[in-house]
């Protein structure tokens, strides 16, 4: 990679195969994230968006082909090596404790501790009030840092499960469509939090089939098919409508145009 690719890419992977067993998953893959970017990863199922994103996260190695992160090769062997990298997901399924409080789930993992090992409360609880307020926007007085997870929305979960990733400075956030199950209303406030990553100078790859919500926080769109890249587009080059139109296409044709 030459010195100019290293200022503007934060991830790229380059000629990735995963085979399992004899299934061929994917070939030949050339993916790339810049820094403060949000690429929206898109396809029908089946066509590999899970099993990329499983590479980039550690839960499997490449059959072949390299990774790159901020410039360097690198093996990204399991999901801690991820996340010490500043790689954070976040799952459709929230991964929250919701018999838990709002603090508690935000540090969970990775509490706050003094000099002998015990937790620092008021230093967490504190930490979550800020989120709570300047990052996620709440002003009712009835959501507090106290609240059990139980009672909040999906979004307001997804919306947490964000501010996580981001408070322990993650560069990268995955997010494995976070808009499933919610309504129009609470899609509407994650699709906000995706503008804050973008916002903090960080970047996403927003996974989803629904092309009319991705379309609006996204910078470019990649487009998966049967285990190949079918489409690399920045989203000023194309509307909404003629990109569902060529994903129609491909998903007939088995090409984009």
């Amino acid at each position: 990679m030459n010195h100019r690719q290293d200022e503007v890419e934060l991830l790229r992977l380059k000629n990735i195969y995963k085979s399992f067993g004899e299934v061929k998953v994917l070939r030949d893959i050339d993916f790339h994230v810049g820094k403060n970017e949000i690429v929206g990863l898109v396809g029908d199922n089946g066509a590999g968006k899970s099993t990329l994103i499983k590479i980039i996260t550690g839960v499997h190695l490449p059959t072949a082909g390299d990774i790159y992160y901020k410039g360097e090769r690198i093996t990204i062997h399991s999901v801690k090596r991820s996340r010490e990298l500043g790689i954070e997901t976040v799952y459709q399924e929230r991964a929250l404790a919701d018999q838990q409080s709002m603090w508690r789930n935000l540090f969970a993992g990775r509490e706050v501790v003094d000099a002998l090992g015990f937790l620092k409360v008021k230093e967490e609880m504190a930490q979550t009030e800020r989120l709570l307020r300047e990052q996620m926007g709440y002003t009712s007085e009835a959501v507090t840092v106290e609240s059990d997870v139980k009672y909040l929305s999906g979004g307001e979960k997804q919306g947490i499960a964000i501010s996580r990733a981001l408070f322990f400075n993650a560069d990268l956030i995955i997010l494995d469509e976070p808009t499933t199950g919610l309504s129009l209303s609470e899609t509407q406030k994650v699709l906000d939090m995706v503008t804050t990553i973008k916002r903090m100078g960080k970047s996403a790859i927003f996974i989803s089939h629904n092309i009319y919500y991705v379309y609006p926080v996204v910078d470019r769109f990649v487009i998966l098919d049967r285990g190949k890249i079918a489409g690399d587009i920045l989203k000023k080059d194309i509307t909404q409508e003629d990109l569902v139109s060529r994903m129609l296409h491909l998903a007939k044709t088995g090409t984009l145009t």
